[in-house]
């Protein structure tokens, strides 16, 4: 009989690989598994959900799921999958990111309780910090050969000087074995049977099995899920500009992130819909069909976008994100707008044109005048008064006439004041 856990994860296209006999170890008892995190940042990306994901999904599923933050990995950078080495970092830096990673991976699991399978956070520079080269060259060294390391596809790759690599330092060659140790240490202190990652993890997690075969002549077990990618091949996860879509906040806005979702082409939506939300089989395809009726309205990519937001961010962050995704397309209300923090306004108006305009110049001046010399939006008085008779122009998405002047409540986070001329033309003025 096929595993529940590996059954969820193929019909949601998460399974890559995984070694003989991982299925009938699940069926046996409740497992223990481990997936890792390199703290290379003080925040988690989109790239990490898949990860806490397939950990969540573990716990759901009645399972023990352990998030190992690689403190002492982290000082020596993860080859796979990279051409470059690593910037290595000083411990103050990595330890304040492993605590960060610490804290944002505690609001996906649940590590309360006394469940049997609540979860578990570990730090393998807990372990490591105390072994000496010398000792972990005698007692875990002698167990790899060289030639198994070598033909790992993740070494390879750098040896032969693929996507343009150049060579290999003798550092990142340990990774390997490091990563080996740790699954070993898990294998012989916390139980752990399994070690799950993305399917470029593949060499190192069978490093590790190998090395719990012939040092503690145990069993375990290694699954992979793929690496996501856009339907289109890209690289998911990178904005255009390439920076990265954080989980923290104040890296990433909830506003931005919530707009990432909700952009998906609907192809993509379609496979993100079940890679990254919790719903069921029969939710999605109903969606599914549901979407394929009226593609405009973007059923699917909103669904996608709210769930994803509210597990990430909560109910109130995706409402305040829904609130200012409406303001651009008309939906909304002048208070809403007042509403919104600066960092959100200005996402929302990126690239909009801008200008500082003393306090005296703005509050209860004439709006003829604001339009035009104080501003600068319009070029002249006479252009300002024909646009407001053609009822042309709106102050915060509101309608307005010659009487209108502006005053201390409408001010937007208490600085901005949004001018329009017709639907598409936009001028900030930041008040000083």
């Amino acid at each position: 009989m096929m595993n529940s856990f590996i059954e969820e994860l193929k019909w949601r296209g998460l399974f890559a690989d995984m070694m003989p006999g991982t299925d009938e170890q699940l069926n046996k008892e409740v497992t223990t598994a481990y997936i890792g995190f390199d703290p290379t940042a003080d925040s988690l990306h989109i790239g990490s959900l898949i990860q806490i994901k397939i950990l969540a999904h573990f716990q759901q599923h009645g399972h023990k799921p352990i998030a190992l933050v690689g403190g002492a990995t982290g000082m020596i950078g993860d080859p796979s999958g990279k051409s470059a080495e690593r910037n290595l970092l000083d411990e103050e830096t990595l330890l304040h990111y492993v605590d960060c990673l610490k804290n944002q991976l505690s609001r996906f699991l649940n590590f309360d309780g006394n469940e049997p399978n609540k979860a578990e956070l570990v730090n393998n520079y807990d372990w490591m910090k105390n072994i000496s080269f010398l000792d972990f060259a005698k007692n875990v060294g002698k167990n790899i050969t060289v030639n198994y390391m070598m033909a790992k596809d993740s070494v390879k790759k750098r040896f032969s000087g693929e996507s343009g690599a150049d060579g290999m330092s003798f550092t990142e060659f340990t990774y390997q074995l490091i990563q080996g140790y740790d699954f070993l240490h898990l294998y012989q202190n916390n139980n752990v049977k399994l070690q799950m990652g993305g399917s470029d993890q593949w060499g190192n997690i069978t490093t590790g099995t190998e090395l719990i075969r012939r040092k503690a002549q145990g069993e375990a077990f290694a699954l992979t899920v793929p690496l996501i990618t856009k339907a289109d091949g890209s690289k998911f996860g990178k904005s255009e500009s390439g920076e990265n879509y954080w989980l923290d906040k104040k890296k990433t806005s909830p506003y931005k992130f919530y707009q990432f979702w909700l952009n998906a082409t609907d192809e993509d939506a379609e496979r993100f819909i079940k890679f990254y939300t919790f719903l069921s089989k029969e939710d999605i395809n109903s969606l599914i069909e549901e979407h394929k009726t009226a593609p405009h309205e973007r059923k699917l990519q909103k669904k996608l976008a709210e769930e994803v937001t509210v597990w990430v961010h909560g109910k109130e962050e995706y409402e305040k994100a829904v609130k200012a995704s409406e303001i651009l397309f008309g939906r909304s209300t002048a208070e809403d707008l007042v509403s919104l923090d600066e960092e959100t306004f200005l996402e929302v108006f990126d690239g909009v044109p801008q200008k500082e305009v003393a306090k005296a110049d703005v509050l209860g001046i004439n709006i003829i005048d604001l339009l035009s010399e104080k501003s600068g939006f319009l070029k002249s008085k006479s252009e300002a008064q024909r646009e407001i008779k053609g009822n042309a122009i709106s102050i915060n998405k509101e309608k307005v006439n010659e009487v209108y002047t502006a005053n201390e409540n409408d001010l937007i986070d208490g600085k901005f004041l949004l001018l329009q001329k017709g639907k598409k033309n936009y001028f900030i003025v930041k008040v000083i």
